[in-house]
């Protein structure tokens, strides 16, 4: 009995039929492996002309186009040539990285982009780049226990988050343009000696879940003026958004800059290692089935945030949820769609803080197109009367929000 052979690395459409010879197998076989060796060889002569666009488009031509080009360097016929969709074809090139702007020499850096902003904010915002380019080291060289992870702070050995709040608050110092600071982990205004601005920061959110190697962020708003109490997000000139994951990123808002934008840390042996430079731009959050629950112990007695967890659940979104605030909230923005969601009760209180987390996560979500709420009214609008101060919350895309406002709301507080 005859059987059929597989030739390693091709497709089903590869898959040897049942032959009457030894004689036509192999010359199967010799079909399969030329038509290989074609596609690979198509793939070098792309990449010497350094044209990402010719990768693409060998991955994306249509099948016909495909295997006449294939055809054309291997001298086969085309009705012998494999399927598009073998073995190493589409599969071989990174399509989403092919879509992606390319980092070169040519791309724009923090200082570029921030060039025609006013001296002193410009100031302010650089001192917190350099202080999460030293937090992000300072977490991929930490040694963690099941307490928590440390590293060294000059000639102390201090918790990642102490050590984090330290180095801003030196950042901001020696920038000269930071009147006043305040850090969540000490929600008190301290006097920084500079004058122009002041700034109030989470140095580490998600502290918690930084010994499981999940990605962790620092949030800062940026105020004009000596105070902090007394502001609202809308009074905001920036805000960030730092992300330390596989990739460290900084998100980042300003007045009279358009949209959200992003930057990558370089952190290689390039010449342009240790900048910051841009990598993409957030303009708008669209609707889509992805979903980032907080504080579900509220559910027990929030009757609205139990109806609109069900609502997500029968409705078959996604759940994305990792613990803390800046990688879920990050996500939304990559992806350009879906929501994050911290309700309260009157069993579980509101967690996050108006002044270090909600607003300034708020104004970067709405310069990016998206829309907050504290359950009836943007989140900017709240006035921060004390450091302490604590908002429930909802982040994405208007629909999504509307929906929290119209389920959740401020009723079952």
């Amino acid at each position: 009995l005859t059987k059929a052979r597989r030739v390693t690395s091709m497709d089903s459409s590869l898959l040897l039929a049942p032959t009457k010879s030894r004689s036509s197998r192999c010359a199967m076989v010799s079909i399969g492996v030329n038509a290989v060796l074609a596609v690979v060889g198509l793939t070098v002569a792309a990449s010497s002309f350094g044209a990402n666009a010719e990768l693409a488009s060998v991955a994306t031509m249509p099948k016909t186009a495909f295997r006449a080009t294939t055809a054309a360097a291997t001298g086969l016929r085309k009705s012998q040539m494999p399927s598009q969709n073998f073995y190493g074809a589409r599969r071989m090139m990174p399509m989403r990285a092919v879509e992606s702007p390319a980092i070169t020499e040519k791309s724009v850096t923090i200082e570029e982009f921030l060039g025609n902003t006013e001296p002193k904010l410009q100031k302010s915002i650089m001192a917190m780049f350099s202080a999460c380019k030293e937090i992000g080291y300072k977490i991929r060289t930490a040694s963690c226990d099941k307490q928590a992870c440390f590293n060294a702070f000059g000639d102390e050995q201090l918790a990642i988050d102490v050590l984090a709040d330290n180095v801003i608050f030196e950042n901001l110092k020696a920038s000269g343009a930071v009147a006043t600071a305040s850090s969540e982990e000490e929600p008190t205004e301290v006097n920084m000696g500079g004058e122009g601005y002041s700034v109030a920061f989470d140095p580490l959110d998600g502290s918690s879940i930084i010994d499981t190697n999940f990605a962790v962020g620092t949030i800062y708003g940026i105020w004009p003026g000596s105070k902090l109490v007394g502001v609202k997000g809308t009074e905001l000139k920036a805000a960030g958004m730092g992300v330390y994951g596989p990739r460290t990123t900084m998100t980042l808002a300003v007045d009279g800059i358009e949209g959200a934008h992003e930057f990558l840390l370089i952190d290689d042996m390039s010449s342009r290692h240790g900048q910051w430079v841009l990598s993409q731009s957030f303009m708008t959050v669209g609707e889509g089935k992805l979903f980032a629950p907080g504080n579900l112990r509220a559910t027990k007695d929030n009757p609205g945030y139990e109806q609109l967890f069900n609502y997500w659940y029968d409705n078959q979104y996604q759940l994305r949820y990792t613990g803390g605030m800046v990688p879920d909230v990050n996500q939304i923005l990559v992806k350009g769609k879906g929501i994050f969601a911290n309700a309260a009760s009157k069993s579980a209180k509101a967690k996050l803080r108006l002044l270090y987390e909600v607003a300034p996560i708020g104004y970067i979500m709405e310069k990016a197109g998206g829309a907050s709420t504290n359950g009836e009214q943007s989140v900017l609008n709240l006035e921060v009367q004390q450091t302490e101060d604590r908002s429930q919350v909802a982040y994405g895309s208007k629909g999504e929000v509307a929906r929290f406002e119209e389920l959740v709301g401020t009723k079952y507080l």
